[in-house]
């Protein structure tokens, strides 16, 4: 809990002054992304993981299959005229006339809890866990849905994410070695797939590895978010010198660790990564300390969702790895994001506190 309240206050200190720059430009008024993140986000998620810290967990075990179905039945929503929101070329929302909902953002901690309510369900029956009928197929039929959803929304973001989870509780599940070994084969091979159908995702990784580098185009927010990351220096410029807001597409969503490195410096980004690091190593411990296989796959779900998330956006940040539009956990704008990551920390929380 103390790992993400830092987390959060580091949000904060970017936000005061990036969300009312932009703020100001777009409504005339300084304070409108700042409340609509602490109501839709931090409130409602501080709701979320207060619900999440007291539910039982053999109930949220019992109803996980609903709870997955309910967030598929979203997913399909998001292709309903009426319903949907285009946003950068794909529908990923949902309007429900007074705010905008992401199902995507639900699906991993949805698709997490299903995975570890199946996953430890067959990790006690010793035949069970070698019989691909009985574990690899219906983990494959799930995942197919959510793949073939997530490949019509365009959202490979986040498809990794999922899968990165997906593989971790399966593998800790105890499963055999060659059923891993597959679906890692498969995952590389939808992961092609959707680079190669798509130019612009092509682009990006084409930019990432040197082959084109288009500083006008795929490329210009790559080269503007390393120029804003270097000019932090060591130590940063502080809070009050020039922002490089009008530079940076997505700034205070995908984007925002540019500027925490342009604010905070080497030292400043060190330290968010190692509060990161530290949030996986905790993590790593309830597992351990977990009372049954259900509660230590649910664990090992959400940090390896978080973590990898973390990782991936700073990545792109540092062109280490491909652009992408997934954000920065508990730090970037959007209320979706956050108030599901709070119910995850709830969840996490609730494990810990019956931990031996």
């Amino acid at each position: 809990m103390v790992i993400v309240f830092l987390l959060i206050v580091v949000g904060f200190l970017v936000s005061s002054r990036v969300f009312a720059e932009i703020s100001e430009q777009r409504f005339g008024n300084p304070t409108h992304y700042f409340f609509h993140q602490l109501l839709y986000g931090f409130l409602l998620g501080l709701v979320l993981g207060v619900a999440a810290y007291k539910v039982s967990l053999s109930s949220l075990k019992k109803w996980s299959l609903f709870l997955i179905l309910f967030n598929l039945i979203l997913m399909v929503l998001v292709f309903v005229p009426g319903l949907k929101v285009f946003s950068g070329g794909a529908a990923r929302w949902i309007n429900f006339g007074w705010f905008t909902f992401q199902p995507s953002e639900f699906l991993k901690l949805s698709f997490i809890v299903y995975l570890a309510a199946l996953m430890s369900s067959r990790s006690s029956d010793k035949r069970a866990k070698k019989d691909w009928k009985l574990n690899l197929a219906p983990f494959l039929t799930v995942l197919g849905f959510v793949v073939a959803l997530l490949y019509f929304q365009s959202d490979l973001s986040t498809l990794v994410v999922i899968s990165i989870s997906a593989l971790a509780i399966y593998f800790l599940s105890g499963t055999p070695l060659w059923q891993n070994v597959l679906l890692f084969l498969t995952a590389f091979l939808v992961f092609f797939i959707f680079v190669f159908s798509s130019s612009y995702r092509m682009k990006r990784i084409f930019v990432l590895l040197g082959i084109s580098r288009d500083p006008l185009g795929i490329g210009y927010q790559v080269k503007q978010t390393l120029i804003s990351i270097g000019s932090g220096g060591i130590l940063g410029q502080g809070l009050r010198e020039f922002s490089q807001m009008s530079f940076i597409p997505h700034l205070i969503s995908d984007s925002v660790f540019a500027e925490i490195g342009r604010m905070l410096g080497f030292l400043g980004s060190a330290l968010l990564v190692a509060l990161y690091c530290l949030f996986l190593w905790r993590g790593v411990n309830i597992a351990k300390n977990s009372k049954d296989n259900f509660s230590k796959l649910l664990v090992i779900g959400i940090i390896s969702w978080i973590y990898s998330q973390a990782i991936i956006n700073i990545g792109a940040m540092l062109k280490i790895l491909p652009l992408t539009g997934i954000p920065l956990p508990f730090i970037s704008y959007g209320g979706s994001h956050i108030a599901i990551e709070l119910a995850a920390v709830g969840l996490l929380l609730n494990v810990s506190s019956k931990a031996k």
